[in-house]
């Protein structure tokens, strides 16, 4: 009894034994029958079938490509660019005043033309085109009078004879809507530096550029009229409202035209004095407290649309002075920082005394010191600026017979007829 699980123990043990061997032995004759008909094995399998370690190699990553900056960033081995322009760079020409300074910055003077894209320093507010850091002021000075004596002269060579009426007549006719789609917008941020890459952009393709000015900017549109000329060298040759029409000049040559580096990106607003005062100058806290409510109980002198236009706010405002001590304009809908621009154009040009931008409405005081007699002056002194330019267009009518003007109109059409180079 003892000694029969043991024998059956040592059974199964030699008939495994038996089934292995003839395993073995069946896997050689088959490895020499592959050798007899002269079998390779494809490389996914092993060389040799017996073999049971395999020879695996080490992986190696490959190392991640250094970073490149993108292409508008990337200045490797170019030169900072250097523009002639004998103005300062800013971000906005009209809806910034050189002569007002900040009292202080919300962000680092990094400058948003790119870092070493541009010669010029920024200062937070400005790329001055002389170098700010230079001590004495007589060479500042001598500088910028020679920069800006320079562009003046190079601006009448490339605009040339004045116009005629015949041309200027055909050149405004071809820049209207329903003739070319050649516009640029001018909202409330004004004339941005950018804009004036796109007005040389178009002079490229035409002689004139129509401008549609909306917003902020409208309020004063002769200084959108100055900055123009003054910043891109062109003429203005017809105005409607706040419609432009730009002309490049004569002698203007593309090829030519003048080194204008652009912002890639909106640079912070510089943090600038209070427009309101806690106490109005010349009254006490009871008199501002009560004439702030005053303006607010005021009807409003008039209601101002979203991206409208605003080219006689001032002279309204003027008018109502006459009669009213205290004006009062309804801003619904406005951007707080548009309403506040518009109360400061209104101070300047009016003048006038700010009292409150509460519940988006503007309240202006005429002030102590105001006279009727001098509000009227200044209201005819800005009628005649206002038709200056329309009564110099009747002139030249009226001087020039119709047989000039047909001449004139036929040669300009067959000067104008032949393709631009």
């Amino acid at each position: 009894m003892f000694f029969n699980p043991i024998s059956r123990q040592n059974q199964s043990l030699f008939f495994s034994f038996i089934s292995n061997r003839r395993f073995l032995s069946s896997l050689l004759r088959s490895s020499s029958k592959l050798q007899d008909y002269n079998f390779k094995p494809p490389p996914s399998l092993p060389q040799n079938p017996n073999s049971t370690s395999h020879t695996t190699k080490p992986t190696t990553k490959n190392p991640k490509p250094p970073y490149r900056p993108p292409s508008s960033l990337d200045r490797t081995g170019q030169k900072p660019l250097r523009s002639n322009l004998p103005f300062d760079f800013r971000y906005s020409y009209t809806e910034s005043n050189s002569s007002v300074r900040p009292i202080g910055l919300r962000e680092p003077k990094y400058s948003p033309f790119g870092p070493g894209r541009l010669d010029r320093v920024w200062t937070g507010v400005s790329a001055p085109a002389v170098d700010p850091t230079v001590k004495s002021v007589e060479e500042n000075v001598c500088a910028e009078d020679a920069a800006a004596e320079k562009a003046r002269k190079e601006r009448e060579r490339i605009l040339g004879e004045p116009l005629s009426l015949a041309e200027r007549k055909i050149l405004v006719e071809r820049s209207q809507r329903n003739k070319t789609k050649r516009q640029v917008n001018l909202g409330r941020d004004g004339l941005t530096h950018n804009m004036l890459n796109d007005i040389h952009n178009h002079w490229k393709q035409a002689e004139t550029v129509r401008i549609k000015c909306l917003g902020v900017p409208t309020v004063d549109m002769k200084n959108v009229c100055t900055q123009l000329e003054d910043k891109t060298g062109g003429a203005i040759i017809n105005r409607q409202g706040g419609t432009i029409v730009l002309y490049r000049g004569r002698y203007y040559n593309p090829k030519k035209r003048p080194v204008i580096p652009l912002m890639l990106w909106r640079p912070h607003e510089p943090v600038y004095p209070r427009l309101i005062k806690t106490v109005i100058d010349g009254l006490s806290i009871e008199e501002t407290k009560e004439m702030r409510k005053r303006g607010l109980a005021v009807p409003a002198l008039t209601t101002l649309a979203k991206n409208g236009y605003y080219g006689n706010l001032a002279t309204m405002v003027r008018d109502a002075f006459l009669t009213e001590e205290l004006v009062h304009i309804d801003c619904k809908g406005l951007e707080r920082s548009d309403y506040k621009k518009i109360g400061v154009k209104l101070r300047d040009l009016v003048p006038c005394v700010l009292v409150t931008f509460d519940k988006e409405q503007i309240v202006v005081w005429r002030g102590k010191n105001y006279s009727a007699e001098t509000q009227c002056l200044s209201n005819e002194l800005v009628s005649l600026d206002d038709t200056e330019n329309c009564d110099s267009e009747r002139k030249s009518s009226s001087t020039s017979s119709p047989q000039n003007l047909d001449s004139d109109l036929s040669s300009f059409i067959e000067k104008t007829s032949t393709p631009l180079e």
